[in-house]
C-alpha cells in the first residue's frame, strides 16, 4: 500500500486533515505538538471505476467512483532546526522516511508563527513555511550523508566501486533507488572524493527533490486573506487551497445522514432539516467549495498519487469475459501501480509465485493476448495466465 506522509509545522491543521481524510479520532488542539506519536490511518484515492465503461455493476464503487486505500502518516509538527534536534527533532523526520510522497500542510491564513504559536490572521508569511520544510529535509539528509561521507568516498575511490550503486546501498532504509542517486550525482558534476560540504548539501537537496515528492495543502484557506493564497499559488510548487475543517464537517454531516456528500465532490445535497447554526456553516462551506472546486483534502491526496507520483489503476480478473474472480465477484480488486509497470511486474505484485510462473496475459477489454513486457494503462482490466 502506498504510504503518504503529512508534514508541516505544529498547529497548521495536520491532525484535522488526517481526521477528515480517515475519520479516525485523533487529538486536535490549537497548540504546538498536539501530535507526539505519528498517527497512522487509511485514506483513499478517488477514481472513475472502469465498471461504467464496461457497462456492468461491480458493487465496489459509489455512484461510479472507486475509492482505493492508501496509508496516511501524520507526524508531529516540525519546527525550524528540527534536524539539529529542536522541537521534537529528528525522530519525526525519520517517520517520513517510509513515505513515498508528502502532503505538506501549510497554514495559509498566516495565523500561526514558525513555531506554531497563534498570531493574528495574516501576521506570518506561509511562503516561509514552504521553504522551511524543504530546508529541514535537505539538512536532515545532509546530516545523514555527512556522518560517513569520508569513509564512503574513500571506499569508492580505493575499491573502484560504482558510486551510485555503493551510495544507494549506504542509504538503505531511506527508499532511494539507484537512478535517483545517479541523477543527483550528475547535478553536482564531481567525483565523490572531491565533494566539499557545499557540494554535499547540493547532493542532499537533489536527492530530496527526486525522492520526497510533495504537494502543498494550503490549509485554513477558509480564513486566509486572498493575497496570501495568491502568494502560495505563485510558487513553483503544486499548491491546493484546502480547508480540512470544512472537509471534516462535511464527512461527519454525511456520516450522520444530514447531507449526501462523497469525498472530492464539489457540492453536497442536504437530506434533513437543519438548525440555523448548521445552515450557516453549510452555506459558508458551499461558498468555499464553489470558489475552489471542493474542500481540497481529497484533491491533495489524488493529486499527489496520480499526478505527482504517477500511479494508475488496473484491475486483475480471472474471467476475462465476465470480469470476475473465481468466486464470481465483479472487478474485485483495484491495484495502484506506477506508470510504466509491465503486466509481468503486476503478476509479481499479486503473488510472487504467479510472477515466477507467468505465461501470458489477456487484455480483458480488447480480448487480446499480451506479453510480459506490455506496459499497463490506466483502467486496464487483465487476466494473468500462469503455470500455477
Amino acid at each position: 500500500m502506498i504510504e503518504i506522509g503529512l508534514a508541516g509545522k505544529p498547529n497548521a491543521g495536520k491532525s484535522t486533515f488526517f481526521k477528515s481524510a480517515t475519520l479516525i479520532d485523533v487529538a486536535i488542539a490549537n497548540y504546538p505538538f498536539t501530535t507526539i506519536e505519528p498517527n497512522v490511518g487509511i485514506a483513499y484515492v478517488r477514481t472513475r471505476c472502469v465498471c461504467r465503461e464496461l457497462g456492468i455493476e461491480c458493487g465496489k464503487c459509489v455512484d461510479g467512483w472507486r475509492f482505493i486505500p492508501v496509508k496516511l502518516i501524520d507526524v508531529a509538527g516540525l519546527v525550524p532546526g528540527a534536524h539539529e534536534g529542536r522541537g521534537l527533532g529528528n525522530e519525526f523526520l525519520d517517520n517520513l522516511r517510509q513515505a513515498e510522497g508528502i502532503i505538506h500542510v501549510v497554514d495559509a491564513s498566516g495565523s500561526t508563527d514558525e513555531e506554531g504559536n497563534e498570531v493574528g490572521v495574516g501576521e506570518h508569511d506561509p511562503v516561509e513555511d514552504v521553504k522551511f520544510l524543504r530546508e529541514e529535509l535537505d539538512m536532515w539528509l545532509f546530516g545523514i550523508l555527512k556522518r560517513n561521507w569520508n569513509k564512503i568516498a574513500r571506499r569508492i575511490h580505493l575499491e573502484r566501486r560504482d558510486p551510485a550503486k555503493f551510495i544507494t546501498e549506504q542509504l538503505a532504509g531511506l527508499g532511494f533507488e539507484e537512478w535517483m542517486v545517479k541523477q543527483a550525482l550528475k547535478v553536482v558534476g564531481k567525483g565523490v572524493h572531491e565533494f566539499s560540504d557545499e557540494d554535499l548539501k547540493v547532493f542532499a537537496q537533489e536527492l530530496r527533490k527526486v525522492r520526497m515528492k510533495m504537494v502543498i495543502a494550503a490549509n485554513k484557506a477558509d480564513k486566509a486573506p486572498d493575497e496570501l493564497i495568491k502568494r502560495l499559488l505563485s510558487l513553483d510548487e503544486i499548491v491546493i487551497p484546502t480547508s480540512a475543517y470544512y472537509e471534516l464537517a462535511l464527512r461527519l454531516a454525511s456520516k450522520n445522514g444530514y447531507i449526501k456528500y462523497l469525498p472530492g465532490d464539489e457540492d453536497f445535497e442536504i437530506l434533513k432539516p437543519l438548525n440555523e447554526k448548521q445552515k450557516k456553516l453549510l452555506d459558508e462551506i458551499r461558498a468555499f467549495m464553489k470558489k475552489y472546486g471542493g474542500t481540497g483534502v481529497q484533491k491533495a491526496i489524488n493529486t499527489l498519487v496520480f499526478d505527482v507520483l504517477n500511479y494508475i489503476v488496473v484491475y486483475p480478473v480471472e474471467d476475462e469475459n465476465k470480469f470476475t474472480d473465481s468466486k464470481g465477484n465483479v472487478l474485485p480488486d483495484a491495484f495502484l501501480v506506477k506508470k510504466g509497470t509491465t503486466v509481468r511486474e503486476l503478476a509479481y505484485k499479486i503473488h510472487t509465485e504467479i510472477g515466477e510462473s507467468f505465461i501470458y496475459a489477456i487484455d480483458a477489454k480488447r480480448k487480446v493476448r499480451i506479453g510480459e513486457d506490455y506496459e499497463l494503462k490506466h483502467n486496464d482490466v487483465v487476466k494473468i495466465v500462469s503455470a500455477k
